[in-house]
């Protein structure tokens, strides 16, 4: 054999073993992908489980007024989940995130709206706000009087 010939069947083989390794790196790619998926699933399975729904994105405005309305365990006005998020209350701010928020509540998902621009959540039954009973009008108020003399009826 020629020298040529040696050099050219080496060449061969190391493309062929080359082949094959890059064959095994897809296939171990292709495995660590997958592997990274069930990690993600998992994941997202135990944020439910700590009070962040699986279809909320973590950190999303959404998913902190989901945090905000839980901690205060009661339904919260977009105002106060704005300022406690540590969002201006600015027009397109509550425009915003009274938008997104609504989604949800006519998709009968995660939110309630219970009075106007305040949210709760469905997991905690928040669909009426009970508010206290304001303090009755003292006695006689909205009778009319008759007028006594001397008293001037105006015109």
């Amino acid at each position: 054999m020629s020298e040529q010939t040696i050099i050219e069947s080496k060449i061969k083989r190391k493309e062929s073993e080359i082949q094959s390794l890059e064959k095994k790196i897809e296939t171990a790619k292709v495995y660590l992908q997958a592997l990274n998926d069930i990690q993600k699933a998992i994941e997202n399975e135990s944020d439910g489980d700590l009070g962040v729904p699986a279809m909320l994105r973590k950190g999303s405005a959404v998913a902190q007024a989901h945090d905000v309305i839980l901690e205060e365990g009661k339904p919260v006005h977009i105002d106060d989940i704005l300022t406690r998020t540590g969002k201006g209350t600015t027009r397109e701010a509550k425009a915003s995130l009274t938008s997104s928020l609504s989604a949800y509540v006519r998709r009968s998902e995660i939110f309630t709206r219970p009075a106007p621009n305040t949210f709760g959540l469905i997991d905690l039954g928040h669909f009426e706000v009970i508010e206290e009973k304001e303090s009755e009008p003292p006695e006689g108020f909205g009778e009319a009087h008759p007028p006594s003399v001397g008293d001037e009826i105006p015109f």
